[in-house]
């Protein structure tokens, strides 16, 4: 992929997850439980929403990232039920890649095995958080392949920084828009992302505890 094209997405698509993160207007709970709050707003990007999910995670910054960086050497597949495998397609530069992920069949099998193609780029903020943003692009050596519906993901990604006073805990605000495609029923989507998210959160914790102790 062209740098300085991917380069161009990637500010754009950072730029997006700083305004979804500082800007508190419409979002409407939808599920609150554990610690985690998942909300949502209509998206500017598709007929779709966009969620936001805010949680306490036990453990460093640097141990919660290890478990959720969209990077190589990522443990994300290896606790994240809605991730059967990671990899990475072409590395642009030391914090921007284009991956493949693909997601197992969900909902009693309603929603078939998808897989998404991400630009990601990944920011260190001078207060210690670190960011993920990333956005589904076409890339050349990686086309629909058999057995997997190709879903898109608008803008989307984490922050996961430290709170102060707490060093061995992490705040971390996650943001999903993803259009699954085929031909779904909206309130099977509806219903998936927030129960996914509160399960991600969850999952997450479980992860940081396994690994790190």
């Amino acid at each position: 992929m062209d740098p300085a094209l991917a380069a161009q997405i990637s500010e754009v698509v950072a730029e997006k997850m700083l305004q979804y993160r500082r800007d508190e207007s419409g979002w409407k709970i939808c599920r609150e439980g554990n610690g985690v709050s998942v909300s949502w707003r209509p998206s500017a990007e598709f007929p779709g929403n966009l969620y936001r999910g805010e949680g306490i995670v036990n453990g460093t910054p640097e141990q919660v990232w290890d478990c959720v960086k969209p990077l190589a050497g990522t443990l994300r597949d290896k606790w994240d039920e809605n991730v059967n495998s990671f990899e990475i397609i072409e590395s642009i530069t030391d914090t921007q890649c284009v991956s493949r992920t693909t997601t197992p069949s969900a909902v009693m099998k309603l929603i078939s095995p998808r897989d998404f193609v991400d630009l990601v780029l990944v920011k260190t903020y001078e207060d210690g958080t670190i960011s993920s943003n990333a956005t589904s692009v076409e890339h050349l050596l990686c086309p629909p392949k058999p057995g997997y519906v190709r879903g898109f993901n608008h803008p989307c990604g984490c922050f996961c920084g430290p709170l102060p006073g707490e060093p061995n805990k992490t705040s971390l605000v996650t943001f999903f828009q993803t259009d699954l495609s085929g031909y779904l029923p909206q309130g099977v989507v509806d219903s998936f992302f927030p129960r996914s998210m509160a399960g991600f959160y969850a999952s997450l914790q479980k992860a940081v505890k396994k690994f790190y102790g």
